[in-house]
């Protein structure tokens, strides 16, 4: 079986976690399928036909938050080199007379649909571009109006089996006849989008709920264009809401993938979560992106919305450096601790909830702090029972025994002014595996 997916967004604006769940969608299935030995394509394609709104600048920070991701694509294509292609299948579309010219103006269409909904009726297209006469499209044209063409649907049934939603089906005839092109001979989304999937040959078109009427009225225009669509599939999962259940689209300027990666965030923690919102399957840290996609299928996606808390994706963080192997974080360490070693991570990594966190044990272990103390004699009393090395991870519990017995304290008062003094903050990993790497010569310096 040949795969062919397809991530294909404008670059109007920078990828916020939304984009990041389509992109992974299709990515993870195109991945689950080359797993298994078949020919899977993830094609990374840009909507850049609205040229005063697309900008380079969002268009290379679409490619680094991909890259970021780990989302790596096997083809890449932009709708701005392809125009000759949109024009070659909008005059076949004349030619075969499915498309027709409109005069309206955007004041007058909007008139025409909120007169029919004040009167109850679906805001359908009436066709009145179809019925012009010779004279009175000249008429229009001499008084200096440009047109907008329509493409006219036909009425019949249409049918598809949704990957995800199952059994769907319209009447082309309750639908509005879409505007492919504008009055200044630019394209809407509508015939780009299906000549690119003819030309560029995907097979499955996997996107947000929604893209649902848009997908009726692109399979008339797939037939139109000569495309066998039996062998074309669709599905549409369902879009995320807030933690209150409202549309997550008004916050995802504070969602971006730049803001998200700035704060912290692993990406695979971001991954892990967006690929299982949605579905019954838990969300649980996943260290590879082969590792979601090894068991990866569509149809475990809900019909129900799923909600998106970004406080989950912080405890997921957390939860996924608590299993981070050092291999897989090493280089990115040398950065931000040079001197932190395997040793030291797999001590300190159950208390991350970033990596840039792991900086402040390198001075604590082999560097310079300054201790927190506020009861000096006790420090003074705890000294005199500290044994001399070699320490290991009994040092801790036979030292802080000998300090009950002497001093009569215990739990908090016991640890908690121990531990201050030594690492200079009140949390942390265990002591018992701390104090071997600090060293008898540091603890007795800040003890002191």
């Amino acid at each position: 079986m040949v795969i062919r997916v397809r991530f294909a967004p404008s670059p109007t604006g920078m990828l916020h976690i939304g984009n990041a769940r389509a992109a992974l969608i299709n990515w993870l299935f195109a991945r689950h399928h080359a797993l298994k030995g078949e020919e899977a394509t993830f094609l990374f394609r840009l909507d850049d036909t609205d040229l005063e709104r697309s900008d380079p600048v969002y268009a290379k920070a679409i490619e680094e938050d991909l890259a970021w991701l780990g989302l790596t694509y096997d083809q890449f294509a932009k709708q701005s080199d392809r125009f000759d292609s949109y024009h070659q299948a909008m005059e076949r579309l004349k030619a075969m007379g499915r498309v027709y010219p409109c005069y309206e103006t955007p004041e007058e269409l909007d008139f025409k649909r909120k007169r029919q909904l004040a009167r109850h009726e679906p805001p359908i297209y009436d066709r009145t571009g179809l019925k012009l006469t010779t004279a009175e499209r000249e008429a229009f044209e001499a008084e200096g109006r440009k047109p907008h063409w329509r493409f006219q649907l036909l009425p019949e049934a249409i049918h598809w089996d949704d990957l995800i939603r199952g059994s769907n089906d319209f009447q082309g005839s309750h639908l509005s006849d879409p505007v492919l092109l504008r009055a200044d001979s630019t394209y809407l989304y509508t015939l780009p989008s299906v000549v690119d999937d003819i030309d560029l040959g995907i097979t499955h078109v996997i996107r947000g709920e929604d893209h649902v009427t848009n997908t009726a009225v692109q399979i008339q225009l797939f037939t139109a264009l000569g495309a066998d669509i039996s062998r074309l599939h669709f599905g549409h999962f369902t879009l995320l809401l807030d933690v209150n259940g409202a549309s997550l689209s008004k916050r995802l300027g504070s969602l971006g993938l730049a803001t998200l990666r700035e704060s912290g965030l692993e990406p695979m923690a971001i991954n892990s979560l967006i690929a299982r919102l949605g579905t019954s399957l838990p969300v649980e840290p996943q260290l590879t992106l082969d590792e979601l996609a090894e068991n990866f299928t569509v149809s475990i996606f809900s019909r129900t919305a799923p909600r998106f808390d970004p406080a989950e994706l912080d405890t997921l963080n957390h939860k996924l450096l608590q299993i981070t192997p050092f291999d897989q974080v090493k280089e990115r360490l040398k950065e931000i601790a040079p001197s932190l070693d395997e040793t030291l991570w797999n001590v300190i990594r159950g208390n991350l909830h970033t990596l840039s966190e792991a900086a402040q044990w390198e001075p604590i272990c082999w560097g310079q702090i300054k201790p927190v103390v506020e009861d000096r004699a006790y420090l003074t009393q705890a000294l005199t029972c500290l044994p001399g090395e070699p320490w290991d991870t009994t040092t801790w519990s036979s030292w802080t025994g000998q300090v009950k017995e002497l001093t009569g304290r215990k739990g908090k008062e016991l640890f908690m002014p121990l531990r201050q003094a030594i690492t200079g903050m009140d949390h942390g990993p265990e002591m018992k595996e701390l104090l071997p790497l600090i060293g008898y010569a540091k603890v007795v310096e800040r003890l002191k």
